[in-house]
């Protein structure tokens, strides 16, 4: 089944009982059992729900995995993927990560005592470096949020299992239809669903994907006990959103080459991160993974003062927290996504005051393009 079959096709389809296309609705929070124990399936909805069910389903079958899930929030689905590990484990992380990643990591699951060192993952020298004797995890985003930086997904992978460590990738801004790191290695795949996989800002959501029953049966556990799981009608949706995909990322893409040629020829843009660009330092290892280099882009304008200029003077272009749905939104990570990176820190990275991240949506690129121009004068 070629990818956007599978768009509509995969997972559950419809309703058998009813012959209805779209899987329905299940609201509803317990089940009738016939006897104790025995049931149709279903017996709590924190445990399972056929909406969501069904939408776990379709997620497996695009990552390619043996089992998926989904939760409350992007940041649900991270949170119960590092509840894997102990107190006293160590996990290497993508130093250019997303902000609410790096917040959960120094300032919650530090007091667990569940230690991570932040490598620019990029590089797999300097992964190899950060390993210690209990180290029981790589964490990576590729691209990654807000720089593009992109980590070779079977190098790394190799080396994970050199050293029996479990390899999670966050596979937030290419999405399944992209770039599939589980066909490169990967246990454990991500989304914050919310993004592109919903589409439409109308849903915050998380998704995991695993490669082992083993992993799933720990991830199930994990997920019933803490309960941080997806609502059925959040599930509908995301659903619906799966279903558009494909034809959404191909036409944001496009729009992200009209947009990117703009900017190249302007003269107040400096240093534009984009995979697809031959001269970005990850392009030949992403363009070797994934078959898209999808909507996200960043670029500097020099300074804070001229960002807040820009931001203030785009009309298409919402500001606005996220990214990935079928609007264009801006923002400016040092002071949004990623204020909660220390400034030293941030500024070690290259996350400037003057960086501006843009989410290319589906309206006319030269309307987007004109808006640009207008704002940067």
């Amino acid at each position: 089944m070629r990818k956007k079959t599978m768009l509509i096709h995969g997972g559950i389809e419809g309703d058998e009982s009813t012959g209805a296309v779209n899987v329905p609705i299940y609201q509803v929070s317990t089940y009738k059992q016939e006897a104790v124990g025995k049931h149709k399936g279903y017996e709590y909805s924190r445990t399972g729900n056929p909406t969501r069910h069904a939408l776990e389903e379709l997620i497996k079958d695009l990552e390619g995995g043996v089992r998926g899930f989904a939760f409350g929030s992007g940041m649900a689905a991270i949170t119960s993927v590092f509840m894997l590990f102990s107190a006293n484990d160590h996990v290497i992380m993508t130093d250019d990560v997303y902000g609410g990643s790096y917040r959960l990591v120094s300032k919650v699951l530090n007091r667990f005592n569940i230690e991570t060192t932040f490598v620019d993952t990029s590089s797999i020298d300097e992964i190899k470096k950060a390993i210690q004797p209990n180290t029981k995890a790589i964490y990576v985003e590729t691209p990654t949020n807000p720089l593009l930086k992109v980590t070779d997904l079977e190098a790394t992978s190799q080396f994970a299992k050199d050293n029996e460590l479990l390899f999670i990738v966050d596979n937030t801004f290419s999405t399944p239809y992209w770039q599939n790191p589980m066909k490169h290695g990967a246990d454990i795949v991500l989304h914050s669903a919310t993004k592109y996989i919903g589409g439409h800002s109308d849903v915050v959501a998380g998704l995991v994907v695993v490669n082992s029953n083993e992993l799933g049966e720990e991830l199930h556990f994990i997920q019933n006990s803490v309960g941080g799981i997806l609502g059925p009608q959040d599930s509908y949706l995301l659903i619906r959103g799966i279903k558009t995909l494909g034809v959404r990322m191909e036409e944001i893409e496009e729009n992200s080459k009209k947009v990117i040629e703009f900017l190249q020829a302007h003269p107040l843009v400096q240093n534009i991160y984009y995979p697809g660009l031959t001269n970005h330092p990850g392009h030949d290892v992403h363009t070797k993974q994934a078959t898209g280099f999808g909507g996200m882009l960043s670029f500097d304008v020099g300074s804070e003062a001229k960002a807040a200029q820009l931001l203030a003077n785009v009309k298409y272009f919402t500001l606005a927290e996220s990214l990935g749905a079928v609007e264009s939104l801006i923002s400016v990570p040092a002071k949004m996504t990623h204020a909660s990176i220390p400034k030293e820190r941030r500024e070690e990275l290259g996350i400037t005051d003057g960086l501006i991240r843009i989410s290319i949506g589906l309206e006319d690129a030269e309307d987007l393009i004109e808006d640009l121009a207008e704002a940067l004068k």
